[in-house]
C-alpha cells in the first residue's frame, strides 16, 4: 500500500467517524475532544502533504501527457511533409531521394506511433490520480468540517463543564447551610431564652405564692387578737 493510499484511507475514516457517538462513549469526553482535535489536525497537515504531493504529480503526468499528444501531432506533419517530399522526387525522377524522404516519413511516423502510445499508456493513470485527487480533496473538507465541529463542541463542553461547576459549588455551599443553618441556631437560642422566661416566671410565682401565704399568716393573727379582745370585753361586763 502506498503513503497515498494509506493517507487516503485514514482520511476517509476520520471524515466517516461519528464525533457524537464517539463522545457519548467517552469517559471524559473534553479530554477526549482534545485528543481528536489534535488527531484531526494532525492527520489533515499530512493529508494536504499527500494531496499537494499528488497534484504536483498529476500535473506533471497532464504536463507530459499534453507533450506526447502535441509531438505525436508534429511527427505526424514531418511524416506528411517527407512523404509529400518524396512523392514531388518521385514525380521528377529522383527515386533514390525520394526513397529517402519516404525513410523519414516511416521514422517520423513510428515516433508519431510511440507518442500516442505513450499518451495513450498515460490517459488511465491520470485518470486514477484524478480520482485519488478529488477523494483526498473531498475527505479533506469533510475532515475541515469534522475538526470545526469538534472545536464548536469542546468550547459548548467547557461552557457546560463550568457552568455544572458553578452549580456544584452553590449546592455545596447551601448543604453546608443546611448543616449549619442559622434559622435552627436562632431557633435553639429562642427555646433556651423561653426555658429561662419560663425559670422565671416560676420563681416570680412562687415567690408571689409565698408573699400570699405571710400575708394571709398576718391576716389570721390578726383575726385571733380581735376574738381575744372581744372575750375580754366579755368578761368584763363591758
Amino acid at each position: 500500500m502506498t503513503s497515498k493510499q494509506t493517507v487516503l484511507g485514514r482520511v476517509t475514516q476520520l471524515a466517516k467517524a461519528n464525533i457524537h457517538a464517539l463522545l457519548d462513549q467517552a469517559e471524559d469526553p473534553q479530554k477526549m475532544i482534545d485528543q481528536l482535535i489534535r488527531d484531526y489536525t494532525a492527520n489533515i497537515r499530512e493529508a494536504e502533504e499527500a494531496v499537494s504531493v499528488t497534484i504536483g504529480n498529476l500535473r506533471m503526468l497532464e504536463q507530459d501527457h499534453q507533450e506526447d499528444v502535441v509531438a505525436a501531432q508534429e511527427w505526424g506533419g514531418k511524416a506528411l511533409a517527407a512523404s509529400r517530399k518524396a512523392d514531388e522526387l518521385r514525380g521528377a525522377g529522383d527515386t533514390a531521394e525520394a526513397d529517402t524522404f519516404d525513410n523519414l516519413a516511416k521514422v517520423a511516423l513510428q515516433r508519431q506511433l510511440a507518442a500516442e502510445r505513450e499518451a495513450k499508456d498515460a490517459e488511465p493513470v491520470i485518470a486514477g490520480q484524478s480520482e485519488v485527487v478529488a477523494q483526498l480533496r473531498s475527505g479533506l473538507d469533510r475532515m475541515r468540517e469534522k475538526l470545526g465541529e469538534l472545536q464548536s463542541r469542546r468550547d459548548q463542553l467547557v461552557a457546560r463543564a463550568k457552568t455544572a461547576q458553578a452549580q456544584n459549588k452553590m449546592m455545596d455551599a447551601a448543604g453546608s447551610i443546611d448543616v449549619l443553618d442559622p434559622a435552627s441556631e436562632l431557633g435553639r437560642f429562642e427555646e433556651k431564652v423561653r426555658r429561662e422566661e419560663a425559670r422565671a416566671l416560676g420563681r416570680q410565682e412562687l415567690a408571689s405564692s409565698s408573699l400570699d401565704a405571710q400575708f394571709e399568716r398576718l391576716d389570721g393573727l390578726g383575726d385571733t387578737a380581735e376574738v381575744e379582745a372581744r372575750l375580754a370585753a366579755l368578761k368584763s361586763g363591758t
